[in-house]
């Protein structure tokens, strides 16, 4: 491998020079620098970025873990994150959890022996463990789309609660009284704070909670929604209004709707959760509810940078929940009155 002495030799320059041209190019008059860029840039050499944490002590890399890169909201999610880490001067390592906790655990691990300077993590998780065991390392992290349950982590969520009420409130008071709700894997908190919502919903109109069939999946995405879609059609009592836990489910029993000949909206409403850039594209206009994904990346980075630049100790920095608020977005999926 090429290393700063070979660039130093081949310029004739010390590795003093070298340095200061990669990390300080202001002090190294213009024909120096462009002498030794042409020689890194000859020789192929990329700096050490472990050597060079080692001699600053903290990390110029920001690790971002989510449920699922496949869906465009943890898109959303690290666009925001990365352009607050690209404004500090930091990058982002973007790494997916696929929904499984043994996964979260070996990135997690991997966080740590790297030392990153902090973690941007969605939790697979739900029993929590794999958060106990990575806190040993004193890394921080801020949990993003779930809500900090202690005061030793920041984090940055959406009401879901206040959600899924205004999913299912939309569909009550356009008439329906019989709501399948398509959740996806029952551990995860964001699923169990959307139905609270619904059930709320249904009782503030004075309906039981009888009136909202829960059907579970084990995945949060469009093959899974394309089955719940199937199963609706499959009950004895046919609802005539489904509620998804996110989009991605929502367009996959659109689908298979669609695939069996029955009508979006008039023989079923459905409502996604979300709002991706797809909803709104989708054959029938997709009523959501928004969650400011971008915005919450970027919030979530912000509070890591504060707490990895603040002189405080972990245990003197003060840790906040952020909770940001939905909205519903009507569109045609669920416009016909019932």
């Amino acid at each position: 491998m090429v290393g700063i002495k070979d660039v130093a030799k081949h310029a004739g320059v010390s590795v003093g020079t070298v340095s200061n041209v990669i990390n300080r190019p202001d002090v190294v008059s213009e024909e120096t620098r462009h002498r030794v860029q042409s020689v890194i840039d000859r020789l192929g050499y990329v700096r050490s970025e472990s050597a060079r944490q080692l001699r600053a002590g903290q990390s110029r890399i920001m690790a971002l873990l989510v449920l699922d890169m496949g869906n465009p909201f943890f898109v959303d999610v690290a666009r925001g994150a990365e352009r607050a880490a690209r404004d500090a001067g930091l990058r982002v390592m973007m790494c997916n959890s696929g929904q499984s906790p043994s996964e979260e655990a070996e990135y997690l691990a991997l966080f740590a022996e790297q030392r990153v300077r902090g973690v941007l993590l969605t939790p697979a998780d739900a029993t929590g463990r794999n958060i106990e065991a990575f806190r040993r390392h004193d890394i921080p992290f801020v949990l993003v789309d779930r809500v900090a349950e202690g005061a030793t982590e920041c984090s940055v969520s959406v009401d879901d609660v206040l959600g899924g009420a205004l999913a299912v409130s939309h569909l009550v008071d356009a008439g329906h009284r019989g709501i399948a709700y398509v959740s996806g894997p029952p551990g995860l908190n964001q699923v169990k704070d959307r139905r609270q919502g619904a059930l709320q919903a249904l009782a503030e109109a004075g309906l039981p909670a009888s009136a909202l069939r829960e059907l579970p999946t084990e995945r949060l995405d469009v093959a899974a929604g394309r089955d719940a879609g199937a199963r609706v059609l499959g009950l004895a009592e046919r609802p005539t209004a489904v509620f998804c836990a996110n989009d991605l489910l929502a367009l996959g029993v659109l689908q298979a709707m669609y695939a069996a000949g029955v009508s979006v909206p008039e023989d079923i409403a459905i409502v996604g959760y979300d709002d991706i850039e797809f909803a709104a594209a989708a054959v029938v206009p997709l009523t959501s509810v928004r969650q400011p994904a971008v915005k919450m990346g970027a919030m979530a980075a912000e509070l890591l940078l504060e707490e990895t630049e603040s002189d405080a100790g972990p245990d003197d920095h003060d840790h906040r929940r952020v909770v940001l608020q939905p909205e519903l977005v009507v569109r045609r999926s669920s416009l016909t009155p019932r």
